[in-house]
């Protein structure tokens, strides 16, 4: 599944977004003096922040569970589901990293500055210096990781599509000559139907027309003469009976 779709994929961007709110507001609250009503409203904010993230990681978490259980079912190996556990665990530690630096200069006031900013560094995973890149936020290998395997997968899933819209293209153009064949046929028997349907008006006409002819000689026979006829037709009758079954 590519990653463009994939869910995972999907509730992560959302997710980095907001740590990275998180931990811009993190910064903000940094250089703010102790004892501001703005300083209290942004302690209030990233607690909120943390907790929040901290729930979508879990549910996260729980989606990769069951992923984990049949990994064929949905796409990805099992080198996938240590990379997204991987990433929620990373997520996971800085976001209690920012609550305990929070919850530390909260609870001192201010005082404690030299423990903040140790919080601080294991939350950037920078050393032991001043610098506030985000640069090593995430191991460089394992992005070239995610990044290569995400480009094999849409490279193979493209290349499954092209070949199933070939097969579709085709399997369309097998229909369509199926439906001309069906449309010359049809054709043909309708007209063998009208010709039939000449035929029998031409042999009713014909028939009424013997029937008519047949009337007019009864009648004009009279009794006698339809008797002599009958007795003529029985005679006919046999003779052709016997000719046929006793010869």
């Amino acid at each position: 599944m590519p990653s463009a779709q994939d869910p995972f994929y999907v509730v992560k961007e959302e997710i980095q977004e907001s740590i990275d709110k998180l931990q811009s507001t993190f910064h903000q609250w940094e250089h703010i003096p102790s004892n501001t009503g703005e300083r209290a409203n942004l302690i209030k904010e990233l607690l909120a922040g943390c907790e929040s993230i901290e729930w979508q990681v879990d549910e996260l978490d729980k989606a990769i569970a069951v992923a984990a259980r049949d990994p064929a079912w949905y796409e990805i190996d099992e080198v996938e589901i240590e990379k997204r556990r991987r990433w929620t665990g990373t997520a996971r530690t800085q976001v209690r990293s920012v609550k305990k630096a929070v919850e530390a200069g909260k609870e001192s006031n201010g005082t404690s500055s030299t423990s903040v900013n140790g919080m601080h560094r294991e939350l950037m995973r920078l050393p032991n210096s001043h610098q506030t890149g985000r640069s090593n936020k995430y191991a460089g290998e394992d992005d070239d990781d995610f990044i290569a395997s995400e480009s094999d997968r849409q490279l193979l899933l493209i290349k499954q599509q092209d070949e199933e819209l070939d097969e579709l293209g085709a399997s369309l153009v097998r229909i369509g000559d199926v439906g001309l064949t069906i449309h010359d046929e049809l054709l043909g028997q309708e007209k063998i139907l009208d010709d039939l349907g000449m035929d029998m008006d031409s042999t009713s006409n014909r028939l009424d027309f013997v029937q008519k002819k047949v009337a007019m000689v009864m009648k004009k026979a009279g009794i006698k003469g339809q008797i002599m006829m009958i007795l003529f037709l029985v005679v006919i009758f046999i003779v052709l009976f016997v000719l046929v079954f006793l010869t």
